[in-house]
């Protein structure tokens, strides 16, 4: 607008002539005058309008997470978003960003729309996408190029985890189902009792098994899909009471001790009672199947400003320091032999992780191969306790609760 006021006032001086100078044709000079006038000042709107949008869509364009480079006919980059900026400044790789993105946007610019991955190795270790594509005029001449970029470094992780899955649960149903086959086979051939109940006894095993990883899975895609049915005050100790109940016969098969620290003071969360009986049984099975005989098995808990954590030591084999990132995922076991002869079916810490993100907390794993691991769970804390009547501690083996229930 500074120079639309410029004109304005050598046009205004102008006019101003004509008017001290009044003579034949002064009307329309001065009519002209004025009309230059509006021109110029709409030309200038005109101008301040457009670049106000060009504003908004360079400030649109630097809030989303793609990249956006813009080049010209000569390949020469004459706009990048911030996204864009900071692939470039990219620390390890910003000359192999750069040098794809060249070659990208010379191939655009000579009408070849091109795609590619770049993995980078970091730190941290990152896949970008680069698809660029060539921009014409009206006239259909090429005017430049066009390219995005792309961070899918976790849409190639999920990719992998979905493809382990499926592997996987192939795997684990398709072994047992086989055995299943080949008992069955032998039984309808033998006529000794005692083998034929044998090669039964095996069967159940099997079935067993199978029933178990359906059972794990069907457990595990409901926490998944379902939020908090009900919402209540449940006392921890209650919590590690009774999953110390339910693991106690495997518990005393395998000679081994479980111990429960008594607490400061009465501590409770807020959330599903079931769902988070079964986290901490998860993380006690999980503990008694990687211990030795003799061995113990504690839990305790403690409140951390505003935080109730909950912690299940062992003094098992121990966690490779390469397999900690990992032991939560579906089906991954750090020792798969000791798994399977214990029954684990590699979907109980899935199922830990996935009830402690429906009650807003966290589930972390310290470990030293030899000397045992302790998975702590971190959970909102629930309004104190210590005024309450300490409710006992239950003293039957109640059964393990169906996948429906343990959700419900």
């Amino acid at each position: 607008m500074f120079r639309a006021n410029q004109v304005r006032q050598r046009l205004d001086a102008l006019r101003g002539r004509f008017e001290r100078a009044p003579g034949p044709g002064s009307t329309s000079v001065d009519d002209a005058a004025e009309r230059l006038v509006r021109a110029v000042d709409q030309h200038f709107a005109h101008q301040a309008a457009t670049t106000a949008t060009a504003d908004r869509l360079v400030g649109a364009l630097d809030v989303i997470p793609q990249g956006i480079v813009l080049a010209d006919a000569d390949g020469q980059v004459v706009f990048r978003n911030r996204a864009a900026s900071g692939f470039f400044a990219a620390r390890h790789s910003e000359a192999l960003v750069e040098s794809a993105i060249a070659e990208l946007i010379a191939a655009a610019v000579q009408g070849e729309a091109t795609t590619r991955t770049l993995d980078l190795y970091g730190p941290p270790r990152r896949a970008l996408q680069l698809r660029a594509v060539p921009l014409e005029g009206s006239t259909g001449v090429g005017e430049g190029a066009f390219l995005v970029v792309e961070d899918v470094s976790e849409r190639q992780r999920l990719d992998a985890v979905r493809r382990d899955f499926v592997a996987n649960i192939s795997h684990e149903l398709k072994t047992p189902v086989g055995a299943l086959g080949l008992l069955a086979e032998t039984l309808a051939e033998e006529t000794d009792p005692v083998v034929s109940q044998r090669l039964a006894g095996k069967m159940q095993r099997e079935a067993f098994r199978v029933a178990r990883t359906i059972d794990d899975l069907l457990q595990l895609s409901q926490i998944e899909s379902s939020e908090l049915p009900d919402r209540e005050v449940v006392p921890v100790h209650l919590v590690l009471a009774e999953a110390v109940d339910r693991t106690r016969p495997g518990a005393e098969l395998a000679d081994v001790r479980l111990a429960v620290a008594e607490p400061a003071r009465r501590l409770s969360v807020v959330g599903d009672r079931r769902q988070l009986v079964s986290a901490v049984a998860n993380l006690c099975d999980n503990a008694v199947k990687y211990s030795d005989a003799g061995a113990e098995v504690c839990l305790s808990s403690r409140l951390e400003g505003d935080v109730v954590c909950i912690d299940v030591a062992d003094q098992g084999i121990g966690i490779p320091a390469r397999d900690l990132e990992r032991v939560f995922e579906r089906f991954y076991r750090v020792d798969r032999a000791r798994s399977r002869d214990t029954g684990g079916t590699g979907l109980g810490l899935a199922i830990v992780r996935h009830v402690v993100a429906n009650h807003d907390g966290e589930v972390t794993v310290t470990s030293r191969e030899g000397e045992g691991s302790t998975f702590t769970l971190r959970l909102p804390a629930g309004p104190g306790l210590a005024a309450l009547p300490l409710e006992p501690a239950p003293d039957v083996r109640t059964p393990a609760p169906t996948p429906e229930e343990a959700v419900s």
